[in-house]
């Protein structure tokens, strides 16, 4: 991390796999957001639901009172009414690939594995 020439931004750099760099930036456009936007804004939702009580909420940039699954909806919403189901749908749209990414990753990692005798996934060194 770097700090910029005014000491109130800084630079941060990381690494993604390519095909989770364009998820991103398919959904940065969805909503409207530059990439440096919805990385910065998804990271302080997930902090937030990390560490309930912080002060520290949001990014300037993000929009004030907001929060992402309300943008989201007002953007689905956008022409057409829609169905509980349907709105659910759009909301989670890649959350089973997602567990499914997350799933083989901990099993790659060895932490855990599929038991047919125990009816599902387990971690492992548990039973």
């Amino acid at each position: 991390m770097s700090e910029s020439s005014n000491g109130d931004r800084a630079v941060v750099k990381t690494y993604v796999p390519a095909y989770q760099k364009e998820r991103w930036k398919e959904h940065a456009a969805a909503l409207d957001m530059s990439q440096s936007e919805y990385v910065r804004t998804m990271i302080q939702a997930g902090r937030a639901g990390f560490s309930p009580g912080t002060e520290e909420r949001g990014s300037p940039d993000a929009t004030p009172g907001g929060s992402l699954l309300e943008e989201r909806l007002l953007e689905v919403l956008r022409g057409r009414a829609r169905t509980d189901a349907e709105l659910l749908a759009e909301v989670t749209d890649d959350i089973e690939e997602r567990l499914y990414d997350a799933l083989e990753t901990l099993q790659e990692r060895n932490r855990i594995r599929y038991s047919p005798r125990d009816g599902g996934y387990v971690l492992v060194g548990e039973r």
